[in-house]
């Protein structure tokens, strides 16, 4: 069945493997920084290394390798590699600055209002939302190794 396929395709394979491992050295990385283990960090954005860019780059790298760094895939692939990345650099972090920009004036707000006893509702906000370009850098070499790695133990 071609279904079954999408199980043994490295070109799927290798991205969800970087994703995996850049979001496990993101929760240790975290629980050494901070003392403390947050589950959250296994799955949230933002933070070191950048998940994204391990993911988009292992995905470019493995359509390189595969198909040919002159193929119109890899093109592709490294096109949509290099947007997310800015974005993930741009828009993401900014909306993350924002955030806190937000939380700062809510609890400003709060605190003038506390004498009324009324509480500005709001949701909680994240944070840690985009990457700084070191974090981006670390999970695209990140990305490109696990690749890398594969093609050459797999011999594909």
């Amino acid at each position: 069945m071609d279904f079954l396929n999408i199980l043994t395709n490295p070109v799927l394979l290798v991205p969800g493997s970087a994703w995996i491992i850049a979001q496990v050295a993101k929760a240790v990385i975290n629980a050494i920084v901070n003392k403390k283990f947050s589950l959250d960090r296994l799955v949230g954005d933002g933070g070191m290394p950048s998940g994204h860019s391990a993911t988009v780059t292992a995905l470019a790298m493995m359509c390189g390798l595969t198909e040919g760094f002159g193929s119109t895939v890899f093109g592709l692939s490294m096109i949509f590699a290099i947007v997310v990345m800015h974005d993930a650099m741009g828009v993401r972090r900014e909306a993350g600055k924002h955030a806190r920009s937000i939380i700062s004036i809510v609890e400003q707000l709060n605190d003038y209002f506390s004498e009324h006893d009324d509480k500005i509702k709001t949701e909680k906000l994240k944070v840690l939302v985009g990457h700084t370009p070191l974090q981006v850098v670390v999970g695209s070499l990140l990305g490109a190794a696990i690749a890398l790695a594969y093609y050459f133990i797999f011999a594909i």
